[in-house]
């Protein structure tokens, strides 16, 4: 068995936070991993079996990241991720695929729940585009803003650009107050939604303004290149057949794509077809490209949700006998 030493620097941080009062979160993290932990001055200096010692380093790693985006770090934050990297561990050594996605700015862990979620995961892990087709409730535009925020803190890409068709449902957006801008900021409120559940308001605020987070109804999209970026598009059912062509061939070299959308939700008129009803024939066997199908057991919202879809497909399907 190889015996090998890291070094972890408490730069940033502070010490008597990250370690707890008389030490209380490192004998937390000491009985939990077959490891020799000792602290000297601002540095950590971890000693044992590679594997024990990469699973320790990337606790103290997390638990700093916690610390410097919260402020604070309690006992359950502490429990909570070496339960995830110990889990987290266990899977890639079965061949599972890590379930951690980002870190909240709440101390929340942000992770998949449910089988359809795992699976969108792990088919962003894999391919370069992937369409998140499902039900209102199952996580899809979430979930997918948490990979493009996991990927941008872990320098994966350089930019995240989130964007979903205006499509007027029910009010004419000539008829809205304010500039174009105003007018589609509602369309887009669910995405920033998303980020200011992940981001720091400041860290949120800087990154839009440098235009690293970038949130723009999808017309804005036409004529540019996405490259180093992660790109979402959200609400795709209401995108036409060229809207959407549009979009995928925005994207440049180092750059993915999550596409997301309900078939069941679509706001165009009766005449147009929806590009992501189309695209799945278009792009069925495309290597590179995957498609996942969330169902009701994805409803991670109220339970009523469930039930409430599932009226809804009884009353569609009902054929006028009781």
């Amino acid at each position: 068995m190889d015996i090998v030493e890291k070094r972890i620097k408490m730069s940033g941080v502070d010490a008597l936070s990250l370690l707890g009062i008389n030490d209380s979160n490192l004998q937390i993290i000491s009985d939990r991993f077959d490891a020799n932990i000792i602290v000297r001055g601002d540095s950590i200096l971890i000693k044992g079996e590679e594997g024990e010692t990469n699973r320790v380093e990337k606790v103290f790693k997390e638990l700093m990241y916690v610390l410097n985006r919260t402020g604070v770090l309690k006992t359950d934050d502490v429990i909570t991720v070496i339960e995830l990297v110990s889990g987290e561990s266990e899977k890639q050594e079965s061949g599972d695929s890590k379930d951690i996605v980002v870190l909240s700015a709440k101390n929340d862990l942000i992770k998949p729940k449910t089988p359809g979620q795992r699976q969108l995961v792990r088919a962003v892990q894999k391919n370069d585009v992937v369409f998140a087709v499902g039900p209102a409730g199952t996580g899809k535009t979430y979930l997918a803003v948490a990979m493009a925020v996991a990927a941008l803190r872990n320098r994966e890409v350089q930019k995240i650009v989130l964007t979903r068709p205006a499509v007027e449902a029910g009010e004419s957006l000539g008829f809205l107050p304010g500039d174009l801008k105003e007018k589609v900021i509602p369309y887009l409120r669910p995405l920033y939604d998303a980020l200011d559940d992940m981001l720091p308001q400041d860290k949120l605020k800087l990154y839009v303004e440098k235009n690293i987070i970038e949130i723009a109804p999808l017309a804005y999209m036409r004529g540019r290149t996405l490259g180093n970026s992660f790109v979402i598009l959200d609400e795709a059912q209401n995108a036409s057949s060229m809207q959407m062509k549009m979009f995928l061939t925005r994207l440049g070299v180092n750059s993915k794509a999550i596409v997301t959308g309900d078939i069941t939700q679509i706001d165009l008129p009766q005449k147009s077809l929806s590009g992501l009803v189309e695209i799945q024939k278009v792009l069925k066997n495309v290597q590179g490209v995957s498609f996942v199908y969330l169902e009701k057991i994805d409803v991670v919202r109220h339970k009523l949700v469930k039930d409430i879809i599932d009226a809804y497909e009884k009353y569609n399907n009902w054929d006028g006998k009781d």
